[in-house]
Order: structure tokens, then sequence, then C-alpha cells
């Protein structure tokens, strides 16, 4: 292909109208919408909305008129349609963290009800790191252990009657890897677990079907596909069927069945308000539904199938380009080639026997592409046994999946250019055949790497 050809595909793309809904700086090709999504055009004056006349001259009437109080349940009804849920079933709140110890807790007091003899909480070692702090965290407290394979091959065989919950992030936040929710929920309810899963990769990404799929629990972020700025609100649902057996552990004011009774004592709300705790980030949620409002806008486009589509192209796209053009300098493909188990990024690492591998030189070429105004990211590495804290053991040996560093570059197919991928390809090769990973600045790590 050529550059020609990347731009033929743009000028064809049904869903290129889209990028003029997001405020993207001049010359930047920006692949990291996977960590941070871009500002939608609409964000800022709704905001300063918020803030001159919502909150500058409404004050504390917006509370009822401008709708403060129904944000949680308005924008998690918007969330609902994107990941295959229904009205009321998912709830704006908090973040994904403090979520998922909400409804991890809730898996968890469900089965000592109806399974108490079960106590493992399953998930991979390459799972995102918060996940797993988390779990570990409840493993401490209830007495549990945390079993973790290597592998998306080896989570099946890892439940047994032993398992309690199957903990999994829908994409791998390091290799891409998409899983399959249908198959895997239904592969946990035969174990006799419940399954929580964590769409912070694929809500806004790619069709999620969290009812037809049989998931039982999930939270999500709002920063991500979703553009909602950083640190954005994340969302939690639970299944309709579980969602009063629970109390959940964090049992604010605003997760009472009646907040404005000030009543001494706890009394959760019905349904899935419970799973609110304190007072909703007003500023914050007005900023999350402009973005998840660039997402419904798609709909007469095709929604998110025709997104899934154009991620996959996109992602095709890259494989192929990187394969051809940058062959030779060491890079491994980390993301599934396979369409069917690949998430909306591509993920490559170094040979360990190339020279930038033997540099560890990953980090260094991520920073001399963002120089060139192209922006993806990288993981690091670790060696894979370092979880302390709790009980745990491992279902597999063998390298784990974390162990590689990751050059990784996220397509977002509401804002992302096919000439933006065939760019980016030739700016990796540039910085590669050229050094230009070698210069001190580059090795210098900040804050966030």
């Amino acid at each position: 292909m050529t550059r020609d050809d990347a731009l033929a595909l743009d000028a064809a793309d049904a869903l290129a109208p889209m990028r003029q809904l997001f405020d993207l700086p001049d010359g930047l090709i920006y692949l990291d919408g996977n960590s941070l999504g871009v500002l939608p055009r609409a964000t800022a004056a709704r905001v300063g909305q918020v803030i001159t006349q919502e909150w500058g001259r409404g004050l504390i009437g917006s509370w009822n008129s401008a709708g403060w109080m129904d944000q949680p349940q308005r924008l998690g009804d918007k969330i609902a349609r994107l990941v295959g849920a229904g009205p009321g079933e998912l709830v704006v709140a908090d973040s994904t963290s403090v979520n998922l110890f909400k409804v991890l807790s809730a898996a968890l007091a469900v089965q000592r009800e109806d399974a108490p003899t079960r106590r493992v909480i399953v998930s991979e070692r390459s799972n995102f790191p918060t996940d797993l702090y988390i779990a570990q965290s409840l493993c401490q407290q209830q007495g549990c252990s945390l079993r973790l394979v290597d592998a998306p091959g080896q989570i099946a065989a890892a439940l047994d009657a032993d398992t309690a919950v199957l903990l999994l992030t829908q994409v791998n936040y390091r290799t891409g890897h998409l899983h399959d929710m249908a198959g895997l929920s239904r592969a946990a309810h035969r174990a006799g677990a419940r399954v929580v899963w964590d769409l912070a990769h694929s809500a806004g990404a790619l069709p999620v079907a969290l009812n037809a799929d049989g998931a039982d629990y999930a939270v999500g972020c709002g920063y991500k596909f979703l553009n909602g700025g950083p640190g954005a609100p994340a969302f939690a649902w639970v299944r309709p069927d579980l969602v009063d057996r629970f109390v959940q552990p964090l049992s604010g004011w605003l997760g009472h069945a009646a907040p404005f009774a000030f009543e001494p004592g706890y009394q959760p709300a019905a349904g899935i308000a419970r799973y609110v705790c304190g007072t909703p980030s007003v500023l914050a949620m007005a900023a999350l539904e402009c973005g998840v409002d660039t997402l419904l806008a798609a709909a007469p486009l095709g929604g998110m199938a025709a997104l899934r589509a154009k991620s996959l192209a996109l992602t095709r796209l890259f494989i192929a380009a990187a394969a051809e053009r940058c062959a030779g300098q060491g890079l491994l493909l980390v993301s599934p080639d396979d369409d069917a188990s690949r998430g909306s990024q591509v993920c490559l690492a170094f040979d360990p026997a190339s020279d930038a591998g033997r540099a560890g030189a990953a980090h260094a070429v991520v920073q001399a592409l963002i120089a060139r105004g192209v922006v993806g990211d990288f993981r690091a590495g670790s060696p894979g046994k370092g979880l302390t804290g709790g009980a745990q053991d491992s279902a597999a040996e063998g390298p784990a999946a974390n162990q590689a560093d990751i050059l990784r570059f996220g397509v977002t197919p509401l804002y992302t250019r096919f000439v933006d991928v065939w760019d980016a390809v030739a700016h990796l090769r540039g910085v590669i055949d050229r050094g230009e990973w070698r210069e001190p600045r580059f090795t210098q790590r900040g804050a966030v790497i």
C-alpha cells in the first residue's frame, strides 16, 4: 500500500466526518486514545456553561433545575447503549478501581451465600495492575486466594470447584488480546463461578453485549475510548437479577434509598442506584457526557459495528505496514494477528536478540516518535512473579505475558485516519533506521511513562 492508497481509504470512509467532532492539534498523529481520549469540540463550551450558568447563576438550585442529581443514572443509560445493557442497569460513579472494589465485593458476597467453599479469584497475570491490586486487597480481607494464569488459553482450565470469581479485562491492556466474553462467561458459570469484566479498553472501541454474553458484573473507564477527559468518572453494571442481592461496602449517602431523609441507618436504594456512593462530580460528568455523545452520534453511520470494522481495518493496516516496512528491525508483533482476538490497539516488542532489544530501547523509541509528532505509549515489562500481599498461586509456569517492554499504538476509529497509520509506521522505521532512540534525551523518564 502507498500513502495515496491510505488517503483514498480516508476519502471513502463513511466515518471520516466524525473526526470533526474533536479538537485535534494540527500535525499530530495521536495513537494513544486507549490511554486518554481526544478532547471533543463540544466539551469546553459545555463545561463552561455548567460553570458560568448552572453553578455561577443557578447555584444550589441547579441540583434540581439542571438535573445534577440525576447525572449518574442519566449518563449511565447512555453508556448502557454502547455496552449491551438495558435502561436503569448501569450507573456512572467514582473511579474504575473503586467500582471494581464494589462489584468484586458483591460477587464474592453472593458466592459466600451460594457456594461458601469457593474462595479463589482467577485472573491473568498480565491483567491491568489495579485490578490485581484490588483483588489482592479483597483476598487479604476475606481470606481468599488469587490464582493467576499466564496465557488466555489457560483460563478455562483454571476454573475449578474452588473458583468463586473470574476477573478479566475484556481487552488486555498490554497485548490487545480480546477475550471471548460469551465463551468465558459460560465457562465460568459451568464451573459455578461468577464473572467480573473490566471494559476499560473495550467500551467505546468495539461492540460489547453484557446481557447477551452472560456477564455478571462489569466496570469501565470514562477517559479512554469514551473521551471523557483525564480522570473522568467510571461506571458500574450488575446483572439485573443480581443487583439487589448485595449491599455494596461503600455505603455512601447517595446510595441510600432516601438520601434526603438523613436517617442514621443505611437502607440501600433499589437496583443499580445502590452502587452510587458520594456526590457526583458535576463538572467531570458534564465532560464525560460530551465524550459519550460523540460515540452515540455515530449511530446513523452504523454505530459500534461500523466503528469496529474501521478499527480492524486500521489495525490490519498497521500490522501489515510494520511487517513490510520495518522488516529486519527486530520488531515482534505482540497483539493477535487474528481480527476476532484483537482489540483496538497494536502492540509491538523488540526481539531480545536485536540491537534495540539488547539495549532495552522500547521506551526511547516511543519518546523519539513523540518528538516526531506520533503519540503512542510504552508499557514496561516486569518479571511477572512479583505480586505481593494476600495468598496467591500460579495456574501455570513459564514466561508471563507481561515480561516484554511494549510499544503500544491505539486506534480510535472516531478520529484515527488510515493515513495516520501509514505515516506512523514510516516514522517508526525512521526512528529505528537513524538510531534516533539512542539520543540521551529520549532515555529520560517522567512521572508518567
